[in-house]
């Protein structure tokens, strides 16, 4: 992320539609879960430790839900509705555990309009590499919206 740098952003309630998808895919990277670690000292050893999570039902290390939802709304946040949006609430369901080195396909689908709220509902469904669901849910947003259009026009460090 860059300070100084305008950005455009993302769309308001108006513009959006049911039926929209988004379609990504991430690969889980030691990298990812390092810096998640660091950041939240997080020293679940399920996370990280070979030996213990092999005496345990998962047998080899889990990917931290809280990153999977990161991925969420990172989505959220940079695609649909976009850069601006807020996310009100979340309903998530971890079906299957997701292990280092997944790749995960997130589809994240809007299901409902509310012009009058200015909130979006988009429906959740994260597959792992065998197609198995690792993720479902529903998440409540609100697109960007702009109350006083000559005060964003200043904004030049957004």
């Amino acid at each position: 992320m860059l300070l100084g740098k305008k950005r455009k952003l993302g769309r308001k309630v108006e513009a959006m539609n049911v039926g929209e998808k988004l379609k990504l895919t991430e690969k889980i990277e030691d990298k990812d879960l390092l810096l998640y670690l660091g950041l939240t000292n997080d020293g679940n050893p399920l996370y990280i430790q070979h030996d213990f999570a092999s005496q345990t039902v998962f047998e080899k290390p889990v990917v931290p839900n809280i990153m999977l939802t990161g991925i969420i709304t990172s989505a959220i946040s940079k695609y649909l509705p976009g850069p601006g949006s807020y996310i009100n609430e979340q309903r998530l369901k971890f079906k299957q555990p997701v292990f280092h080195y997944s790749t995960i396909e997130f589809l994240l689908e809007v299901t409902d309009v509310d012009v009058k709220d200015n909130e979006v509902t988009i429906r959740i469904e994260a597959t792992n590499e065998e197609g198995n669901l690792v993720v479902e849910g529903t998440v409540l947003v609100n697109p960007p919206q702009i109350i006083n259009q000559l005060t964003t026009q200043a904004m030049d460090n957004f």
